[in-house]
Protein backbone atom coordinates (compact mmCIF):
# COMPACT_ATOMS: atom_id res chain seq x y z
CA UNK A 1 0.00 0.00 0.00
CA UNK A 2 1.09 3.61 -0.68
CA UNK A 3 2.41 5.55 2.26
CA UNK A 4 -0.57 7.76 3.74
CA UNK A 5 -0.51 11.07 4.84
CA UNK A 6 -3.23 9.72 8.34
CA UNK A 7 -1.57 10.19 10.92
CA UNK A 8 -0.85 6.06 12.16
CA UNK A 9 -1.12 4.64 15.40
CA UNK A 10 -0.57 1.18 16.60
CA UNK A 11 -2.81 -0.13 19.17
CA UNK A 12 -1.54 -3.85 20.97
CA UNK A 13 -4.67 -5.41 22.92
CA UNK A 14 -6.91 -3.43 20.34
CA UNK A 15 -9.54 -6.15 20.51
CA UNK A 16 -11.20 -5.76 23.12
CA UNK A 17 -11.51 -2.95 26.66
CA UNK A 18 -9.51 0.26 26.50
CA UNK A 19 -7.38 -1.14 23.49
CA UNK A 20 -10.45 -1.27 21.28
CA UNK A 21 -11.78 1.92 22.85
CA UNK A 22 -8.65 3.75 22.14
CA UNK A 23 -8.44 2.03 18.63
CA UNK A 24 -12.55 3.81 17.91
CA UNK A 25 -11.93 6.91 19.17
CA UNK A 26 -8.48 7.54 17.10
CA UNK A 27 -9.99 6.55 14.10
CA UNK A 28 -12.70 8.89 14.36
CA UNK A 29 -10.38 11.77 15.23
CA UNK A 30 -9.03 10.65 11.81
CA UNK A 31 -6.05 8.40 12.64
CA UNK A 32 -5.35 5.36 10.62
CA UNK A 33 -5.12 2.28 13.24
CA UNK A 34 -2.98 -0.52 13.04
CA UNK A 35 -4.59 -3.42 15.51
CA UNK A 36 -2.77 -5.85 17.07
CA UNK A 37 -3.95 -8.87 19.42
CA UNK A 38 -3.83 -12.56 19.71
CA UNK A 39 -7.87 -12.85 19.00
CA UNK A 40 -8.04 -12.04 15.39
CA UNK A 41 -11.84 -12.31 15.43
CA UNK A 42 -11.86 -9.85 17.89
CA UNK A 43 -9.58 -7.46 16.02
CA UNK A 44 -11.80 -8.22 12.52
CA UNK A 45 -14.88 -6.83 14.83
CA UNK A 46 -13.15 -4.09 15.88
CA UNK A 47 -11.64 -2.94 12.13
CA UNK A 48 -15.13 -3.49 10.78
CA UNK A 49 -16.39 -0.65 13.16
CA UNK A 50 -14.00 1.10 12.27
CA UNK A 51 -13.98 1.15 8.23
CA UNK A 52 -18.12 0.93 8.49
CA UNK A 53 -17.69 4.54 9.35
CA UNK A 54 -14.86 5.91 7.02
CA UNK A 55 -12.08 5.05 8.29
CA UNK A 56 -8.98 3.34 8.03
CA UNK A 57 -7.32 -0.01 9.88
CA UNK A 58 -4.92 -3.15 9.59
CA UNK A 59 -5.53 -6.43 11.27
CA UNK A 60 -1.87 -7.69 12.60
CA UNK A 61 -2.97 -10.71 14.94
CA UNK A 62 0.06 -11.11 17.77
CA UNK A 63 1.12 -13.34 20.29
CA UNK A 64 2.71 -10.09 22.53
CA UNK A 65 4.88 -12.68 24.64
CA UNK A 66 6.19 -13.65 20.98
CA UNK A 67 9.20 -11.94 20.26
CA UNK A 68 10.14 -12.45 16.68
CA UNK A 69 5.98 -11.94 16.14
CA UNK A 70 6.24 -8.50 17.71
CA UNK A 71 9.44 -7.30 15.05
CA UNK A 72 7.46 -8.96 12.61
CA UNK A 73 3.98 -6.70 12.91
CA UNK A 74 5.95 -3.33 13.15
CA UNK A 75 7.65 -4.25 9.86
CA UNK A 76 3.90 -5.36 8.69
CA UNK A 77 2.66 -1.88 10.11
CA UNK A 78 5.22 0.38 9.03
CA UNK A 79 5.58 -1.06 5.34
CA UNK A 80 1.49 -0.59 4.88
CA UNK A 81 1.17 2.46 6.13
CA UNK A 82 4.54 3.90 5.37
CA UNK A 83 4.46 5.48 8.95
CA UNK A 84 3.94 5.34 12.38
CA UNK A 85 3.51 8.35 14.27
CA UNK A 86 2.15 6.60 17.72
CA UNK A 87 1.89 3.42 19.52
CA UNK A 88 -0.17 1.92 22.27
CA UNK A 89 0.39 -0.65 24.08
CA UNK A 90 -2.97 -1.94 25.91
CA UNK A 91 -2.10 -5.88 26.03
CA UNK A 92 -2.41 -6.78 29.35
CA UNK A 93 -2.75 -10.05 31.98
CA UNK A 94 -3.81 -10.90 35.24
CA UNK A 95 -4.54 -13.87 37.31
CA UNK A 96 -6.81 -14.83 40.29
CA UNK A 97 -4.02 -16.32 42.04
CA UNK A 98 -1.91 -13.12 42.95
CA UNK A 99 -0.45 -13.61 46.38
CA UNK A 100 2.69 -14.83 47.88
CA UNK A 101 0.53 -17.93 49.37
CA UNK A 102 -1.12 -18.97 46.00
CA UNK A 103 0.47 -18.04 43.12
CA UNK A 104 2.19 -20.39 40.31
CA UNK A 105 5.42 -18.90 39.04
CA UNK A 106 5.00 -19.88 36.02
CA UNK A 107 2.06 -17.50 35.55
CA UNK A 108 3.73 -14.92 37.49
CA UNK A 109 6.41 -15.43 34.50
CA UNK A 110 3.39 -15.02 31.72
CA UNK A 111 2.38 -11.75 33.09
CA UNK A 112 5.90 -10.40 33.87
CA UNK A 113 6.08 -11.68 30.15
CA UNK A 114 3.21 -9.91 28.46
CA UNK A 115 2.98 -6.60 30.75
CA UNK A 116 6.59 -5.48 30.87
CA UNK A 117 8.74 -7.95 28.76
CA UNK A 118 6.22 -7.60 25.66
CA UNK A 119 5.99 -3.35 26.11
CA UNK A 120 10.17 -3.00 26.19
CA UNK A 121 9.90 -5.24 23.21
CA UNK A 122 7.47 -3.48 21.04
CA UNK A 123 8.58 -0.16 22.17
CA UNK A 124 12.05 -1.71 20.54
CA UNK A 125 10.57 -2.64 17.84
CA UNK A 126 8.73 0.27 16.78
CA UNK A 127 11.29 2.93 17.58
CA UNK A 128 12.90 3.54 14.70
CA UNK A 129 9.78 4.36 13.00
CA UNK A 130 9.03 6.35 16.29
CA UNK A 131 12.00 8.20 15.54
CA UNK A 132 11.77 9.23 12.08
CA UNK A 133 8.15 10.61 13.00
CA UNK A 134 8.93 12.41 16.32
CA UNK A 135 6.07 9.98 17.90
CA UNK A 136 4.66 9.37 20.90
CA UNK A 137 3.75 6.14 23.12
CA UNK A 138 1.28 5.49 25.36
CA UNK A 139 1.48 2.46 27.84
CA UNK A 140 -1.82 2.05 29.58
CA UNK A 141 -0.68 0.87 33.57
CA UNK A 142 -3.00 0.71 36.31
CA UNK A 143 -3.59 2.58 39.38
CA UNK A 144 -0.67 -0.36 40.11
CA UNK A 145 1.84 0.94 38.59
CA UNK A 146 1.71 4.56 40.32
CA UNK A 147 1.06 3.85 43.56
CA UNK A 148 1.20 0.03 45.49
CA UNK A 149 -2.42 -1.43 46.02
CA UNK A 150 -2.35 -4.61 47.86
CA UNK A 151 -5.14 -6.62 45.54
CA UNK A 152 -3.77 -6.08 42.13
CA UNK A 153 -0.82 -9.07 42.45
CA UNK A 154 2.64 -9.66 43.64
CA UNK A 155 3.55 -9.62 39.91
CA UNK A 156 0.93 -7.40 38.62
CA UNK A 157 1.60 -4.80 41.06
CA UNK A 158 6.23 -5.48 39.86
CA UNK A 159 4.94 -5.48 36.60
CA UNK A 160 3.90 -2.29 36.13
CA UNK A 161 5.56 -0.79 38.31
CA UNK A 162 8.57 -1.31 36.52
CA UNK A 163 7.14 0.27 33.46
CA UNK A 164 7.36 4.04 34.96
CA UNK A 165 11.28 3.36 34.46
CA UNK A 166 11.10 1.82 31.04
CA UNK A 167 8.97 5.03 29.88
CA UNK A 168 11.39 7.39 31.73
CA UNK A 169 14.36 5.99 30.53
CA UNK A 170 12.77 6.55 27.09
CA UNK A 171 12.27 9.82 27.84
CA UNK A 172 15.32 10.77 28.93
CA UNK A 173 17.34 8.65 25.97
CA UNK A 174 15.12 9.50 22.83
CA UNK A 175 14.34 13.45 23.74
CA UNK A 176 16.97 13.90 20.95
CA UNK A 177 14.72 12.07 18.81
CA UNK A 178 11.44 14.10 19.81
CA UNK A 179 10.34 10.99 20.66
CA UNK A 180 7.28 10.77 24.49
CA UNK A 181 5.88 8.63 26.31
CA UNK A 182 3.32 8.79 28.90
CA UNK A 183 2.68 5.99 31.72
CA UNK A 184 -1.17 5.95 31.64
CA UNK A 185 -2.14 4.98 34.90
CA UNK A 186 -6.27 4.45 35.43
CA UNK A 187 -8.12 3.41 38.33
CA UNK A 188 -10.74 0.44 38.34
CA UNK A 189 -11.93 -0.05 34.84
CA UNK A 190 -15.19 -1.80 34.12
CA UNK A 191 -13.83 -4.47 31.48
CA UNK A 192 -13.57 -7.80 30.96
CA UNK A 193 -9.97 -7.63 32.20
CA UNK A 194 -12.22 -7.68 35.91
CA UNK A 195 -13.11 -11.55 35.10
CA UNK A 196 -9.11 -12.10 36.35
CA UNK A 197 -9.78 -10.92 39.92
CA UNK A 198 -10.19 -13.09 42.82
CA UNK A 199 -13.70 -11.79 42.86
CA UNK A 200 -15.45 -10.20 40.18
CA UNK A 201 -17.21 -7.72 40.71
CA UNK A 202 -20.78 -7.35 40.76
CA UNK A 203 -22.88 -5.07 38.35
CA UNK A 204 -23.20 -2.35 40.85
CA UNK A 205 -19.24 -1.99 41.86
CA UNK A 206 -18.43 -1.70 37.70
CA UNK A 207 -21.29 1.25 37.86
CA UNK A 208 -19.06 3.79 39.63
CA UNK A 209 -16.00 2.43 38.15
CA UNK A 210 -14.14 4.44 34.97
CA UNK A 211 -15.23 3.44 31.16
CA UNK A 212 -12.96 1.92 28.62
CA UNK A 213 -13.90 5.40 26.94
CA UNK A 214 -13.10 7.14 29.76
CA UNK A 215 -9.44 6.25 28.86
CA UNK A 216 -9.84 6.22 25.34
CA UNK A 217 -10.48 10.12 25.74
CA UNK A 218 -7.28 10.23 27.67
CA UNK A 219 -5.12 7.93 25.34
CA UNK A 220 -6.41 10.60 22.64
CA UNK A 221 -5.38 13.24 25.15
CA UNK A 222 -1.70 12.39 24.86
CA UNK A 223 -1.63 11.37 21.38
CA UNK A 224 -3.06 15.05 20.41
CA UNK A 225 -0.52 16.92 22.43
CA UNK A 226 1.65 19.09 20.73
CA UNK A 227 5.06 17.91 19.66
CA UNK A 228 7.24 20.38 22.25
CA UNK A 229 4.25 18.68 25.47
CA UNK A 230 5.67 15.63 26.91
CA UNK A 231 2.60 14.13 29.35
CA UNK A 232 5.09 11.67 31.43
CA UNK A 233 2.06 9.71 33.11
CA UNK A 234 -1.40 10.46 33.53
CA UNK A 235 -2.94 9.31 36.43
CA UNK A 236 -6.89 8.70 36.49
CA UNK A 237 -9.28 7.53 38.94
CA UNK A 238 -12.86 6.95 39.32
CA UNK A 239 -14.73 9.55 41.69
CA UNK A 240 -15.61 6.85 43.96
CA UNK A 241 -12.46 5.72 45.29
CA UNK A 242 -10.68 6.00 48.29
Amino acid sequence: MAATTLRTVWITGGGSGMGRASALTAAADGWAVALSGRRRDALESVAGEITAAGGTALVVPLDVQDRAAITAAAEIVTMHFGRLDALVLAAGLNTPQRRWDDQDLGEFEAIVATNLTAVAATLDAALPALRESRGVVVAISSYAGWTFQPGAGVAYSASKTAISSLLRSLNQQEAIHGVRACHLCPGDVATDFLQQRPEVPDAAARAVMLTPEDIARSVQFVLEAPSHVRIDELVISPVSSA
